[in-house]
């Protein structure tokens, strides 16, 4: 399964929003550098999607608030 999300870093508590387009609004406690909000952005996914962290795939937008991430099945 694909989705599209957008990460909005450096918020005071961590949460997925539904988009109206099928798509995901996800809120990170972490600040972007590093990679530490893609990092926070595959551990949430992985739990909300109860998934293994290594089923979780950033395909695009990895250096962008907009990403097109892969969720493989268990």
């Amino acid at each position: 399964m694909k989705v599209q999300v957008k990460v909005k870093p450096n918020c005071k508590q961590q949460k997925i929003e539904d988009f109206p387009d099928g798509g995901l609004v996800v809120h990170l406690k972490s600040s972007p550098v590093e990679g530490k909000a893609n990092q926070e952005l595959i551990k949430l996914l992985a739990k909300q999607f109860q998934v293994a962290k290594s089923n979780i795939i950033i395909k695009s937008g990895i250096s962008s608030r907009n990403k097109w991430i892969e969720i493989k099945p268990s």
